[in-house]
């Protein structure tokens, strides 16, 4: 009887046992099943290329492709991603923006390369999509050093990031402990298996320590790719074993199928507008578009109205901030404060003469809106930060004396240059006299030496007066501007101020 008992006992045993494999078994087919599957049905993918370095430029460029998709009716939003990463507060901007998505499912498809910054924007979105010997990870912090080297960050820059990569993995539901080996060559990350459940995971003995129910995991073995002195970086293939990525696939096509896009696939490539953003930006188109724009304004400034100088400056200017603008890293302050030292730069010339508070602080402050327009903060507080502002300054430093050359020589050769020459005052010969509106020849303009007015002086406008132009005086011509009205040829004119070599005249009403 006894023996009839425990014989009963096994093979009830044994079938529970196999009963329980049994689920295991149907268990994991169905999850693996269920990672086939996405996660639901869409109506439009667009994809996004996401290539080269990680910039701020580039941040912006896909910014504006979001944009465009959204408004296109798409659901799904496919980053291509082929990239060896980049600057990392950019990375980690992307990388937030993908996870707080709400109009559209992301994922990232990374055909070949997703390295340093690129592997962090995967991290944040909805699932990843491999090429089967494609590479993800690599992607602890450097700097590089005063001697130019590059070496890695340090501990107060690595933990930080470390964090985020992790909310980032969990959120999105990977092993933070694997996304954080990607971040801290030092960090080994262990096969777990729940000795209740049997589920598997992969957790640091760091996780294992702090958790409640850390009993109840086993060890299984290490990952491999997370051994200590290497940042963790696996290809596709890979990825998949260790959730960290959800398939593997080929090309676009694979893509498609997986998501049974019914509609065609929107691919967003650069357009006109992204082209030129991207050229604008490059620090001597950038220094060439100032150079134009100040010399214009000179011009402009030299014979006041609006004319062809106004309207050059206008452009160029106009430009380089709507490239800014695009480029992320100018808002409206930049542009009111360049507007403000162009008219305080006014104000020096047509009201206070000379150069003063007035003059210096126009320039300050156009200097400082150019500046800020190159950058997207205000003082640098990071090497890199540093050395954006020191390039920056360096290329307005740099069109600063292109203009002062340029301005000279417009200012030589103004009267031959096409176009413009009809702003120009011919002067007169040398050897010969003038002959003014009224058909009688006069003497040759006085010397500098010889400053022949007072206030008070009267005289007769030899040319338009716009405001700046030439007078004569008795027997001297004189070159003047006007308290800011425009005086025609022949109308009388008296001094109202004389301050170094400026003398401002005012148009004498004919009925006083």
């Amino acid at each position: 009887m006894g023996q009839l008992f425990q014989t009963a006992l096994r093979k009830s045993g044994f079938v529970l046992s196999a009963f329980g494999l049994a689920s295991l078994l149907v268990w994991h087919v169905q999850a693996e099943e269920a990672d086939d599957q996405p996660p639901r049905q869409f109506k439009q993918g667009a994809l996004i290329r996401f290539e080269g370095t990680i910039t701020p430029l580039l941040e912006h460029y896909i910014y504006r492709k979001l944009d465009v998709a959204r408004d296109g009716g798409a659901d799904l939003i496919i980053i291509e991603i082929d990239s060896p990463g980049g600057f990392l507060d950019t990375s980690e901007n992307l990388a937030e923006h993908f996870l707080h998505l709400d109009w559209a499912h992301t994922v990232a498809f990374i055909p070949e390369e997703g390295l340093s910054g690129a592997a962090i924007v995967a991290l944040g979105c909805d699932e990843i999509i491999m090429g089967p010997k494609a590479h993800l990870g690599d992607a602890g912090p450097i700097f590089q050093g005063e001697d130019g080297l590059f070496r890695h960050a340090q501990e107060k820059i690595r933990s930080p990031l470390a964090l985020k990569v992790r909310d980032l993995a969990k959120q999105t539901g990977r092993p933070p402990a694997l996304a954080e080996a990607m971040v801290d060559m030092d960090l080994v990350v262990y096969r777990v298996r729940n000795r209740n459940d049997q589920r598997e995971t992969f957790m640091a003995d760091h996780e294992l320590e702090s958790d409640e129910d850390s009993d109840q995991w086993k060890k299984i073995q290490p990952v491999d790719e997370s051994r200590e002195k290497h940042f963790l970086t696996v290809t596709g293939e890979r990825a998949v074993e260790l959730q960290l990525a959800d398939a593997v696939a080929s090309n676009r096509d694979d893509i498609k199928r997986r998501y049974g896009l019914e509609n065609e696939l929107i691919v967003l490539e650069p357009s006109g507008v992204d082209t030129t953003v991207f050229i604008l930006n490059i620090p001597i188109v950038t220094g060439l578009l100032l150079v134009v724009g100040l010399i214009a304004l000179h011009v402009e400034f030299s014979a006041p109205g609006l004319g062809i100088g106004g309207v050059i400056a206008a452009m160029c200017f106009l430009l380089f901030f709507w490239s800014k603008f695009l480029g992320g890293t100018a808002v409206w302050l930049e542009v009111l404060l360049f507007l403000l030292g162009v008219v305080f730069i006014l104000v020096e010339i047509f009201i206070t003469p000379g150069f003063g508070v007035a003059g210096i602080t126009g320039m300050l402050l156009m200097v400082a809106g150019l500046l800020m327009a190159g950058q997207h903060f205000v003082l640098p507080t990071t090497t890199r930060e540093l050395n954006t502002s020191l390039q920056s300054l360096v290329v307005i430093v740099g069109a600063g004396f292109a203009f002062i050359a340029g301005a000279f020589g417009v200012s030589h050769y103004f009267g031959t240059i096409p176009v413009v020459s009809w702003l120009a005052l011919d002067l007169p010969d040398a050897d010969e006299g003038e002959t003014s509106a009224d058909g009688k020849d006069h003497p040759k303009p006085a010397p500098p030496a010889e400053f022949p007015v007072e206030v008070g002086d009267w005289g007769v406008a030899e040319s338009p007066l716009r405001p700046a132009g030439k007078v004569i005086f008795g027997e001297a011509y004189v070159d003047v501007v006007t308290d800011g009205s425009f005086v025609d040829t022949g109308k009388q004119v008296r001094v109202i101020d004389v301050s170094g070599n400026r003398v401002v005249v005012r148009e004498v009403d004919d009925t006083t």
